[in-house]
């Protein structure tokens, strides 16, 4: 009779242990922590990533989440950690159905809308963002930058510009500042220096089919 109780209390820690509630406590790498009870830890176990073969993720469980542990055979030795439950001090960031979001513990949100297929990257402050390929192509009827554009190589742009706001050309290696093939509208004046193309008088002027000097300034 010992006996039969002794396999049965063995079997319902089994049961009891085959799926467990518990918050991380530790995170080393691909293994965590979790507490199972008030004075129950487990030992590191691997916590599941969404995918784990030719491509695979990375989003580390932290302290504090509350996880799921499951465990062959109730062997808590064996458990894997299943992350991603709210909590009140964890609260879910998003209330629609429609969107995708991912909220970081720095401010960062990234998040779609389906509904109103919107898609935004917010980072924080002193945050930075780069994309690093041959080509990348933005698609897009507009464009809006708010801020500066430093561009490091060559511009070339094969539709219509305008340059609402003025515009100031360099020269560079000692070459021209600006060449133009073709003609050159102005509807106001234009300098050279200090000469005005509109305005600019000449000096020994002469009648007839006489030539004129240069410009005066």
């Amino acid at each position: 009779m010992g006996c039969m109780n002794s396999d049965l209390s063995e079997a319902l820690r089994a049961i009891k242990n085959l799926i467990r509630f518990g918050v991380i406590t530790e995170v080393n790498g691909d293994r965590a922590r979790v507490q199972l009870a008030p004075n129950l830890f487990t030992t590191w176990l691997q916590w599941f990533s969404l995918r784990a073969g030719n491509s695979r993720t990375w989003f580390p469980p932290s302290e504090g989440e509350q996880v799921a542990v499951f465990s062959p055979d109730g062997d808590l030795t064996q458990g894997k950690i299943l992350a991603g439950l709210f909590t009140a001090d964890s609260p879910a960031p998003e209330s629609s159905l429609s969107v995708n979001a991912t909220h970081y513990p720095d401010g960062a949100v990234v998040r779609y809308d389906h509904e109103t297929h919107a898609l935004s990257a917010i980072l924080p402050d002193g945050s930075a963002a780069t994309v690093k390929a041959n080509t990348v192509t933005s698609d897009a009827d507009t464009t809006i930058c708010t801020g500066d554009v430093d561009i490091k190589g060559n511009l070339t742009v094969k539709g219509v510009s305008a340059l609402n706001n003025g515009v100031t050309v360099k020269g560079g290696d000692g070459g021209a500042a600006m060449k133009i093939n073709g003609s050159v509208e102005a509807t106001g004046d234009v300098k050279a220096g200090d000469i005005s193309l509109k305005n600019h008088p000449h000096e020994k002027v002469q009648p007839g089919n006489g030539t004129s000097g240069g410009p005066i300034a």
